[in-house]
């Protein structure tokens, strides 16, 4: 009897340890998949924000009267936004 029960017992600890070992195999799976998506995230963002910055750059070339009327604009009304800011004190 006592041969059952020890038999069981390594039975089980052999079980654990498989599942253990599945666990352990989907979390590290998880981890790459995220890593991946994380990459792929990363490279689209740094290709957009250098296609504005071309489009950007291109467009200043184009206008350049309105690209310093808009500059002065936004300037003026920051300027005025900010006295206001603190005049209110």
């Amino acid at each position: 009897m006592s041969q059952t029960v020890v038999e069981r017992t390594a039975e089980h600890i052999a079980e654990s340890a498989h599942q253990a070992s599945r666990a352990t195999n989907a979390i590290a799976d998880a981890i790459e998949d995220g890593t991946d998506v994380m990459r792929r995230a990363v490279k689209q963002a740094g290709d957009v924000a250098e296609e504005f910055l071309d489009d950007t750059t291109h467009r200043i070339h184009r206008h350049p009267v309105l690209t310093v009327a808009a500059t002065f604009a936004v300037g003026v009304a920051a300027g005025t936004l900010i006295g206001w800011m603190m005049k209110r004190r």
